[in-house]
């Protein structure tokens, strides 16, 4: 029996490398082990800028992997959160009844609901800004080189 409880906060807390893929499908699913990928990807970028400083232009393109990772589980953890009992049991519980108690939702949940909401889109949303900034930085300085 998979518990959509469970389910929605692998996908918050260990989703980007893949838990939540795991408890759901196995560990024959290849997008469970493909996650950890960019999340590895996003944390070099994060060592570059500490090794390089701001400025340098590959964290501006490895960073956001890493975000961008982290806002597409905590929607996971969304659609497992809201998705119906019926539809749950359905997809991940088809030997048991479509009322079984696994697909049902409590306060849990919810709060795995409503923290995925909150850190995913902080995220997504830094993730961009931080990339675009840095980017129009970079487009800003290079102007000024070829007008001098």
């Amino acid at each position: 029996m998979k518990n959509k409880t469970v389910a929605a906060w692998l996908a918050f807390v260990g989703g980007p490398i893949g838990l939540h893929r795991f408890y759901l499908h196995g560990f024959g699913d290849w997008l469970g082990w493909a996650l950890p990928i960019p999340t590895a990807i996003g944390v070099y970028g994060i060592s570059r800028v500490q090794q390089y400083g701001l400025d340098d232009p590959w964290s501006w393109v490895l960073i956001p992997l890493l975000g961008f990772n982290i806002a597409g589980c905590a929607l996971m953890a969304i659609i497992y959160g809201l998705m119906t009992r019926e539809k749950w049991n359905a997809r991940f519980n088809r030997s048991s009844p479509q009322d079984s108690r696994a697909g049902s939702t409590n306060w849990f949940t919810i709060f795995a609901v409503a923290l995925s909401l909150l850190i995913g889109t902080t995220v997504l949303m830094a993730s961009f800004v931080y990339s675009f900034q840095k980017y129009f930085e970079y487009q800003v300085d290079e102007g000024r080189k070829i007008s001098q």
